[in-house]
C-alpha cells in the first residue's frame, strides 16, 4: 500500500487554475510536511518562466523529455529558504494537455531526484533513519483532469515508482502547532594559514558545520520544560481544542541550551595552530517551526525547531555571499577587517494556510521587493501591511546578525 497525501483544498483550486496557454507543460513544487503515517501538502508553486520563455510564448520549444532540471532545482533552492522549520519541498508536479507514457515518468523521476540532491547539498543537518524518504511526483492531465500520483525513495537511486493516494481536505493546517524561538549566535572561526586562502564562504561554512553539532546536541525547553522526546507533545491538552476549527493554532515557546563542556565520559584533545585571522558570526535570530496536529511527538517539535535554526543561519550566509559576489569589483583589495550585516527575516501568511512562510531582507531593500519575491517564487500575492518583521533592522548591533572577518598581517 502506497503513501497517502492529505492536501489542502486551496492547493487543488490552485492547480486547476493553472492555464497552459499553449505551452507543452507547466511544472512546479509541492510543499508541506512528512509524518510517519501520511504526508501533508499545504502549498503548490509553479516554476517561474525564464525570461526567454516569456518572450517566445507563441512558439514554445519546450519538450517533455527535455525538462530544464537546473531551472527547476534552482527554484526549489530559492523556495526552500522561504520555508519555516518542519516544512519541506515534498516533490514536484507537472500539468500537461495529454496523458503521457513511460518516457515522461522517467523525466519526472529524474527531476524529483535532482531537486532533493540540490537541497541536500546545502543542509547542515541530515535526515534520520526513522524519517520518510519518499518524495512525490504529481502528473495532472488538463484535458481529462486525471491525476497520477507516485512516490520514489530518494535514498535508493534504483527505486521504482509506487502509487500514492491524493486526498483533499479543507482547513488542513488550521490546528497545526507553531513554535517560536530566539537564538543568540556567537560563532568564532579561527583561520589557519591554509584556510586564509579560502573564500569567506568556504571558511564560514566550515565553521557552521561545527556549530551545527552544538545545536543538534542542545537541550530544548518547550514552554520552560524539558520533555521526554518520545512523549506526546500535546499530552492532556489535546481534548481542549479538538474539533474546534475556529481555534487559533497552538503556539509554544522554545528555548535552547547548548553545552559548553563535554560530558566527563567524552575525551577531547586540544589543537594548537598558528592563525592568520578569524571569522566571527554574531547576533540574534528569530526562528519558527510548525508541526501537524495528528498525535505529534515531542521529538517532532524539537527536530523542526533545530532545523529552522540551522536553516535560517545557513540561508542568510548563503544570501550574503551571493550578494557579495554580485557586487564584487575587480579592483577590490583584501581588507584587514571586513564587516557584513546579514539579512533579517520577515514572515507572511499565504492564501489557504495558517502556516507563515518567510523571506530575507537587507536594509536597503523595500517591502515591495519582498512582495514581488513572494509572487515570483511562490506565485502568491501578499499584502505589505501583513508582513511580520521578525527582527527589527533598526536595533543595536547586539541583536543584528553580522559577520566580522579579521586578517592578521
Amino acid at each position: 500500500m502506497g503513501r497517502t497525501y492529505i492536501v489542502e483544498e486551496s492547493v487543488g483550486r490552485y492547480l486547476s487554475s493553472i492555464n497552459l496557454q499553449g505551452k507543452t507543460f507547466v511544472s512546479g513544487l509541492l510543499i508541506g510536511q512528512c509524518s510517519s503515517q501520511k504526508d501533508y501538502v499545504i502549498l503548490a508553486s509553479r516554476t517561474p518562466p525564464k525570461e526567454e520563455q516569456n518572450e517566445n510564448l507563441e512558439h514554445p520549444k519546450a519538450k517533455l523529455d527535455n525538462l530544464d532540471e537546473e531551472w527547476v532545482t534552482e527554484h526549489a533552492n530559492q523556495v526552500s529558504r522561504m520555508l519555516p522549520g518542519g516544512i519541506l519541498v515534498l516533490g514536484v508536479f507537472i500539468i500537461t494537455p495529454l496523458e503521457m507514457g513511460n518516457d515522461f515518468q522517467n523525466a519526472l523521476r529524474r527531476l524529483v531526484f535532482a531537486v532533493e540532491k540540490t537541497l541536500s547539498k546545502k543542509r547542515l543537518w541530515s535526515f534520520t533513519e526513522e524519517e520518510v524518504s519518499e518524495r512525490v511526483t504529481l502528473h495532472i492531465c488538463s484535458s481529462t483532469k486525471k491525476i497520477f500520483c507516485r512516490t520514489y525513495d530518494i535514498c535508493d537511486p534504483k527505486s521504482s515508482a509506487k502509487p500514492a493516494d491524493w486526498k483533499y481536505q479543507n482547513g488542513l493546517s488550521a490546528l497545526w502547532i507553531s513554535f517560536e524561538c530566539t537564538v543568540h549566535i556567537n560563532i568564532h572561526i579561527p583561520l589557519s594559514a591554509t584556510s586564509l586562502s579560502y573564500s569567506l564562504e568556504r571558511n564560514t561554512k566550515n565553521g557552521l558545520a561545527r556549530w551545527a553539532k552544538q545545536i543538534e546536541n542542545g537541550i530544548y525547553l518547550i514552554n520552560g520544560q524539558v520533555k521526554d522526546e518520545d512523549g506526546d507533545l500535546l499530552g492532556g491538552q489535546k481534548k481542549s481544542f479538538k474539533g474546534n476549527a475556529q481555534a487559533a493554532s497552538h503556539c509554544f515557546d522554545v528555548r535552547v541550551l547548548t553545552q559548553l563542556l563535554l560530558n566527563s565520559d567524552h575525551r577531547s584533545t586540544a589543537t594548537v595552530q598558528i592563525c592568520s585571522g578569524s571569522v566571527n558570526l554574531k547576533g540574534t535570530v528569530k526562528c519558527r517551526a510548525y508541526v501537524h496536529s495528528n498525535k505529534p511527538k515531542v521529538k517532532d517539535a524539537v527536530q523542526a525547531v533545530k532545523r529552522d535554526i540551522l536553516n535560517t543561519v545557513a540561508d542568510r550566509c548563503e544570501i550574503l555571499f551571493e550578494d557579495l559576489l554580485l557586487n564584487e569589483t575587480p579592483e577590490k583589495k583584501v581588507m584587514k577587517k571586513e564587516f557584513h550585516i546579514l539579512p533579517h527575516r520577515v514572515f507572511a501568511h499565504v492564501a489557504g494556510s495558517t502556516v507563515m512562510l518567510c523571506d530575507y531582507k537587507f536594509g536597503d531593500e523595500s517591502d515591495e521587493e519582498i512582495k514581488d519575491h513572494f509572487l515570483e517564487m511562490l506565485d502568491q500575492k501578499i499584502q505589505i501591511k501583513d508582513l511580520e518583521i521578525a527582527e527589527e533592522i533598526n536595533t543595536g548591533m547586539k541583536k543584528k546578525l553580522f559577520v566580522r572577518v579579521t586578517h592578521i598581517r
